[in-house]
């Protein structure tokens, strides 16, 4: 990264054990030399939707658990949580350190993290901080399908739109065919525009395809890239979200498939467990090679 200052920059892809699947991150391991605006560079220069700082240790609250403080950066701003990075950090310390107990103190709380090893393949499960639901106001909700050219009618009223919370804030909109899903063409400026105006970090669009199952696609004008190939802070607040509405069971576990459209698949597993508000979201992932 030559314009930058020398920096162990890792890279990683969350919610897909290939290479070509899943999310990039950036992954710095030791960032304390760094002040936010070589972070954010850092971020510029990466271009990926989200890299992840640790800028030092933290006392974890969960005995036996390895404490770390993380913050988090897309190429055009800081974000206060980001599920995708926090798994390939997860994944990172654990090639280096050995799987374990993680607990992360982020912007937006304390996320514990646990990667244990699955046959060949280290997997990361992040526990999202207390979730929240709240309504859309009617006239934000028509600038949204405005910017997104979609027709209220495309809209699948068994899944209506909320914002949901869990970490970071997403609007939730469901479109009644996997058609509707895949046609994702949207007024870049316009979108991130009403986003910054209801501090947004991703719209949550979702398709469902079975009781557990949905495809999920996360425009993300905000941090300066049109979609996320996968978004686990979408996914936690998604999951908090059917359960707010009684969508689903109060323990269940879900299957979220993001990034197809945009050819790099990835799978998100989504767990609610009765009698605990906070979600888990666990995924796979893999060191990517250097770059030439």
């Amino acid at each position: 990264m030559s314009d930058l200052p020398a920096t162990d920059v890792l890279r990683y892809t969350a919610f897909s054990a290939d290479p070509e699947g899943g999310n990039p991150a950036g992954v710095v391991l030791d960032a304390s030399g760094l002040d936010d605006a070589a972070m954010l560079a850092v971020a510029a220069e990466l271009g990926y939707s989200e890299s992840a700082f640790l800028t030092g240790p933290a006392e974890a609250s969960a005995p036996g658990a390895r404490g770390y403080t993380i913050r988090y950066f897309s190429p055009k701003a800081e974000v206060p949580f980001c599920g995708h990075a926090t798994v390939a950090t997860a994944l990172a310390l654990a090639e280096r350190d050995g799987p374990g107990e993680l607990e992360f103190a982020t912007p937006a709380g304390r996320v514990p993290v646990t990667v244990v090893r699955e046959g060949g393949e280290l997997r990361a499960t992040l526990t999202s901080v207390e979730p929240r639901v709240e309504d859309v106001a009617p006239a934000d909700l028509a600038e949204a399908l405005a910017a997104l050219d979609w027709p209220e009618a495309d809209l699948d009223p068994a899944l209506p739109p909320r914002i949901a919370y869990a970490g970071a804030r997403h609007l939730v909109l469901a479109a009644a065919t996997r058609e509707r899903l895949a046609a994702l063409d949207y007024d870049f400026a316009r979108l991130e525009a009403l986003m910054h105006r209801l501090d947004l970090t991703t719209l949550q669009l979702v398709w469902r395809a079975s009781a557990t199952g949905f495809h999920v696609r996360d425009p993300f004008p905000v941090g300066g890239v049109v979609e996320d190939p996968a978004t686990g802070a979408a996914a936690a607040a998604f999951g908090a979200y059917l359960r707010a509405l009684a969508l689903v069971p109060d323990s269940t576990e879900l299957t979220l498939r993001q990034g197809e459209d945009m050819g790099r698949p990835g799978t998100l597993t989504v767990t609610l467990r009765a009698g605990d508000a906070r979600v888990r979201v666990s995924g796979t992932g893999t060191r990517l090679p250097e770059p030439a």
